[in-house]
């Protein structure tokens, strides 16, 4: 019988965007650690950033330092979608080096694609590393769900909630953009939760015509409609809407070159649709709103799972593997898999067909096709 390994020492960092449930990650990770092997538990600050600066950023976590962080949105520990330990091979042996300055036997991340490309690249440099997903987005591949997609949802859901009684009481024809990057995941689910009329996917390119009329059909049933787009979404034969990438604060071993950012998409089809509507359009961009607040119960579970599931791969000596929910089980998946990978909405899936079938445009021109409403 294997005796289970008992790392000494491990650092916790949460990278990339914040996201609710971050906090109860870093409470069960720390408190199963503490509990099953009583293992120093050294939480960096901000992220990879935390690793890129002499002397590094840490702090020793306890029991008492992760009671009551629970409920907390956010990170206790700061985290930064900046910061980049592959950006040269100086960052890299820095960051490398500052685990050794901290004592570190192992180290744990919890974040996105992003994230876990560089924990992969850090664990080909020999680092013992377990991966947490974390994303509102839902696209890291190889996870079925990620914690805060749930509470995203719920931000979006009521947001379009609130749209609606507006939108009926002055007869407009609403937009409601999410985030969510290249994955449609947070406006499908979010669309159909909220009664949108229309749900518009980066999968899927919009034909213009047919969402106009599917607009006008319902602005004279209904007095209103509600279209939920994705960021990444684009009309058919167009391109994604960018927004300029700003970074303030520079930080240390910044990425060379400012990544991609996505929005506004939301404004430009108002522009694209006025004209075709008899009816005013308007524009609402809901933002970080999503990331924000207290993670839902949902999430406070699967965060609370992830977190103790990432113990005990550290236990067993699984190294170089991330935490993943395939088929409702927890599970672990290699670093590698994860790497540069991303989780989107596949064609056929029962989300789009439900959404069909009852009558939710996603703005495909379907030739033939007569729309019959009840």
């Amino acid at each position: 019988m294997n005796t289970p390994r008992c790392p000494r020492r491990v650092g916790i960092l949460t990278g990339g965007g914040d996201c609710p449930g971050l906090n109860a990650v870093i409470r069960a990770v720390t408190q199963s650690l503490l509990r099953q092997c009583g293992a120093e538990v050294i939480g960096i600050e901000d992220g990879f950033a935390g690793l890129l600066c002499e002397p590094p950023r840490a702090r020793r976590l306890d029991w008492d330092s992760v009671s009551g962080i629970l409920l907390l949105g956010g990170t206790i520990l700061g985290s930064s979608n900046r910061a980049n330990p592959l950006a040269s091979q100086a960052a890299t042996a820095l960051a490398l080096a500052n685990v050794r300055r901290l004592g570190l036997d192992a180290l744990v991340v919890i974040g996105g694609d992003g994230s876990m490309t560089i924990a992969h690249a850090l664990a080909q440099q020999g680092l013992a590393i377990v991966g947490v997903p974390k994303t509102i987005d839902n696209d890291l591949y190889g996870c079925e769900r990620s914690f805060g997609f749930d509470t995203a949802v719920a931000t979006v859901t009521e947001a379009l909630e609130r749209i609606q009684t507006t939108a009926h009481s002055h007869r407009r024809v609403m937009i409601v953009e999410t985030m969510g990057r290249w994955a449609g995941w947070i406006a499908l689910e979010a669309g159909l939760a909220g009664a949108a009329d229309a749900i518009l996917l980066p999968e899927l390119d919009y034909d213009l015509p047919t969402l106009a009329r599917h607009c006008q059909a319902r602005l004279l049933r209904e007095r209103y409609s509600v279209i939920c787009i994705g960021e990444g979404a684009k009309a058919r034969g167009g391109s994604a809407t960018l927004q300029a990438a700003t970074w303030p604060v520079a930080e240390p071993a910044a990425a060379p070159s400012a990544p991609l950012r996505l929005g506004g998409v939301a404004h430009l089809l108002c522009q694209q649709l006025q004209p075709l509507m008899q009816a005013e359009v308007r524009a609402t961009v809901l933002g970080h709103v999503q990331r924000g607040g207290s993670p839902t119960p949902f999430d406070r579970v699967l965060a609370t799972l992830y977190g103790n599931q990432a113990a005990q791969l550290l236990l067993q000596g699984h190294f170089g593997r991330m935490v993943t929910l395939s088929g409702g089980q927890l599970g672990h998946i290699a670093l590698a898999e994860v790497a540069q990978q991303q989780r989107t909405v596949p064609p056929g899936h029962p989300l789009l067909q439900a959404a069909q079938q009852i009558g939710v445009c996603l703005g495909q021109a379907e030739p033939g096709q007569t729309l019959f409403y009840a």
